[in-house]
């Protein structure tokens, strides 16, 4: 049963924000319903657009107060539901708060709102000589606050983090209306707990992040990029182990199953990636650095490690045309296979050394209970997106089949040394399966953490767990 919204704190919200900042109408609130995850849809009852942590603050007095939910939002590109306002009530989007404000080049540090589109403040930096590394797929659209709250990563994680390895301070509105900063701008920092790097990965169930402080570090001059065709999924996962094994740390290490290439470069109008019969898998290797000869004998020496696992012809990116092409590419996987019907995504991460076992389970499950799966993702630090298209299944959540399918899924996945989700977070979808993963004194102190920032119960409350 949802808490009632009064005409009276209608009017108190728009007396906050501004009455063009208020959506209660039922046609504009539609878009508001639903983001990335499956084809789930909840809508809320209301929509505020605050435009600084004052007014959100004010907002979350008043929930506070009367015990509203409230759904905090950036910009509706999360996959696993996140946002989503399932106990309808209160929707706080954060794309008012749009701005950077500081770039401090001589302590490499940037200060940004949440709402900042995070592939505009990597270019402005960019433009300074400067870089932020995190670049998760959908870096066009997808807001930093929005990264934060997931604690995002992508394909250039495999050699320089997180965004967790990124952030050193947090402006954070609590769900009681109290604002505070979570820690101090420096590199260091053993004060006490470290407020900051809890509420990084906690999905908007703590807090509402208003302003950001994050490391930046000097743009590598030069980077360099390959594709290597594979005969077998196996072949390219052993592969990707034994880069690493003879010393090399790619900027990006990313594994394209063959079906997922080919419903992406058909659905693009690319015929960029060469295609054979017995091609099963692509590996995209980056590399890079300030030294022309060293990244060119780093992946020549690369090159000819892979000859040693069945790979076919490489293929050599020669300009910069030719690698955004290729990174469109991976980029544009997620949301093309999704309109061809593989609508349930996982995120599962498992050792690097281990993808080949988890591709084998993963096509055996999709034997046994008759489904297909393309499987792309961050193969140099294990993170395995898994796409699944079960016929008259459309959603994972609230489905006892696929529920009993994810289930054996997760089982595997934990056997192996692996985790649920590596970057997209549990939210609402993978909350059934937490306890796959943990033991009840895990979510004993996970309740307890929760309780004690919001003590109602009211800030996206349900995700992680019940």
């Amino acid at each position: 049963m949802q808490v009632v919204i009064s005409s009276d704190m209608i009017e108190q919200f728009k007396t906050i924000v501004g009455p063009s900042f208020v959506i209660a109408d039922g046609q504009e609130l539609h878009p508001y319903g639903h983001d990335e995850t499956e084809e789930l849809h909840y809508m809320p009852q209301i929509v505020l657009r605050p435009g600084n942590a004052q007014e959100i603050s004010a907002i979350m007095k008043i929930c506070n107060e009367h015990t509203i939910p409230v759904t905090p939002r950036g910009a509706g590109t999360g996959l696993s539901g996140g946002a989503l306002p399932h106990l309808g009530g209160v929707l706080i989007a954060t794309d008012r708060l749009n701005k950077i404000l500081d770039i401090d080049e001589k302590n490499l540090q940037i200060t940004t709102e949440p709402g900042v589109i995070t592939e505009l403040l990597q270019n402005t930096v960019k433009e300074k000589g400067l870089f932020y590394p995190p670049d998760p797929a959908s870096k066009g659209s997808c807001f930093i606050g929005g990264n934060i709250a997931e604690n995002s990563g992508g394909p250039k994680a495999v050699k320089y983090g997180v965004v967790r390895d990124y952030v050193l301070n947090l402006e954070v509105v609590l769900p009681t209306g109290e604002i505070i900063w979570t820690g101090s701008n420096v590199l260091k920092n053993s004060t006490g707990y470290n407020l900051t790097q809890l509420i990084v990965g906690s999905e908007g169930t703590l807090a509402i992040v208003t302003k950001i402080v994050l490391k930046l570090i000097p743009l590598p001059k030069y980077d360099l990029l390959m594709l290597v065709p594979f005969t077998s999924l196996e072949k390219a996962s052993e592969a990707v182990s034994a880069i690493f094994r003879a010393g090399f740390t790619p900027s990006a290490l990313e594994l394209i199953e063959i079906d997922a290439l080919k419903i992406v470069s058909e659905e693009v109008g690319s015929s960029s990636v060469p295609v054979t019969p017995d091609t099963a898998a692509h590996l995209i290797i980056e590399v890079d650095g300030n030294h022309m000869d060293t990244l060119m004998s780093e992946m020549e020496s690369i090159g000819e490690l892979m000859l040693h696992y069945e790979c076919g012809e490489i293929y050599f990116a020669d300009d910069h045309q030719q690698k955004n092409e290729l990174w469109k590419l991976r980029r544009r996987v997620a949301e093309v296979v999704k309109t061809k019907g593989y609508t349930i995504e996982e995120d599962t991460v498992v050792p690097r050394a281990l993808l080949p076992d988890l591709i084998k389970d993963v096509k055996a499950l999709g034997k046994k209970y008759g489904f297909t799966a393309v499987c792309y993702g961050h193969a140099g630090d294990g993170n395995l997106h898994i796409r699944l298209n079960k016929p008259g299944i459309p959603n994972s959540y609230g489905n006892q089949e696929m529920h009993t399918i994810l289930r054996e899924l997760f089982a595997a996945v934990k056997k192996l040394g692996g985790t649920i989700s590596g970057e997209h977070g549990v939210g609402l979808i993978q909350k059934g399966y937490m306890d796959v993963m943990f033991e009840p004194v895990h979510f004993r102190l996970m309740k307890e953490i929760k309780k004690a920032f919001d003590p109602n119960n009211i800030l996206n409350a349900g995700k992680i767990f019940d």
